[in-house]
């Protein structure tokens, strides 16, 4: 085998290398990073669910006010209404 020939084949196995452990997140400690900082992203996500979730809770208690006051009588809605104020 020729050094050329050797040449190119070392360049094709580090090439292939570098894509594989850029493909599954594997090898040097820059990719080990990013898997870090990945998994804070995602843990982020959780605490950013969790509160988009009391959002939606707070929304829905609030539509189901609005709906209560809608479809009640007229009577009871200002009974209310004075109970309130009179508070």
């Amino acid at each position: 085998m020729n050094p050329f020939e050797m040449v190119v084949i070392i360049v094709l196995i580090v090439t292939i290398g570098r894509v594989v452990s850029a493909r599954y997140g594997i090898g040097t400690g820059k990719n080990r990073l990013r898997g870090m900082a990945a998994m804070r992203q995602a843990d982020d996500g959780g605490a950013e669910a969790a509160r988009l979730r009391a959002e939606v809770t707070r929304l829905n208690d609030r539509i189901q006010v609005l709906e209560r006051i809608a479809t009640d009588p007229a009577k009871r809605l200002s009974d209310e209404i004075e109970q309130l104020k009179n508070k």
